[in-house]
């Protein structure tokens, strides 16, 4: 893991991805950039700025990096080599691009999580770049002072599109030398016999060299609350989830588990793009 990218908005829930990022850069010897997307009011036609002149939009840039420079001299980042990068771009856009020109091998991001109509219709930047990111994305919706991950959880139905992006999940998860338990979770509308669910497992590990894991069978009403009822059965300190990246009338109507994670999970929760 040599480089984590952190959007940053300069939140509260900013900072503490951020501050699990460092964590992580100690243990694996990672860079981090620090990337803050700059959005400028669109309040005109002009077709380079929105609207904004030339002398605003390089006050917001310098605003934007004196702030940013703030941020790279936190206690917190000392000895981490850290990159800066303002950028004028659309969040989901901007981060997507940084994140491949810059060879990011995760990116670290905080969320508030959003409820009812807002996660809905708007939903947050967080979700936006989870659907679209090819790389692992790990949400932090809270400061955590001693960041380990002991515990990992996967849930998955363990079909063959799920076996690349696992390979990166069982990256991060040996950086920790973390246990992983993966997990099938059967619902009234998922039902299927054990003896099939374990022939999957068994074919699915097969093709890997999986030593420290354990394999669940969990029972509940839906995917998403047996995802994190099983975790909270186990005490996980991270849950791990495939998501197909829907777009769109697909997305409005089948949803997305993984991005229902990113809302209402506590612990934090790495995606990974099918």
């Amino acid at each position: 893991m040599k480089r984590i990218l952190v959007p940053t908005d300069f939140s509260e829930h900013a900072e503490h991805a951020l501050k699990v990022a460092a964590q992580i850069a100690r243990k694996n010897n990672s860079e981090i950039i620090i990337l803050h997307m700059l959005e400028l009011p669109h309040q005109s036609n002009d077709a380079i700025f929105g609207g904004v002149s030339i002398p605003e939009t390089m006050l917001f840039m310098q605003k934007a990096n004196e702030t940013l420079d703030k941020v790279s001299n936190s206690d917190f980042l000392d000895g981490i080599p850290v990159t800066e990068i303002v950028k004028i771009d659309k969040p989901i856009h901007g981060i997507t691009q940084v994140s491949k020109e810059q060879d990011v091998d995760l990116i670290v991001m905080g969320s508030h999580g959003s409820t009812g109509i807002d996660e809905l219709l708007i939903g947050s930047n967080t979700e936006k770049v989870v659907r679209n990111s090819d790389i692992p994305v790990l949400i932090i919706k809270k400061e955590i002072q001693n960041f380990e991950i002991k515990n990992i959880v996967f849930a998955s139905d363990f079909s063959e599109e799920t076996k690349k992006p696992f390979q990166k999940l069982l990256k991060f998860t040996k950086s920790f030398d973390a246990k992983l338990h993966l997990v099938t979770i059967c619902t009234p509308n998922s039902f299927k016999p054990t003896h099939i669910i374990n022939k999957a497992v068994k074919e699915f590990t097969d093709d890997f060299n999986l030593t420290n894991f354990e394999t669940h069978i969990y029972n509940d009403t839906n995917i998403e609350k047996g995802i994190l009822n099983f975790s909270n059965s186990i005490n996980a300190d991270a849950i791990g989830m495939c998501t197909h990246g829907r777009t769109g009338f697909a997305h409005f109507f089948n949803g997305s588990i993984s991005e229902g994670l990113v809302n209402h999970a506590i612990r934090p929760v790495i995606t990974l793009k099918i």
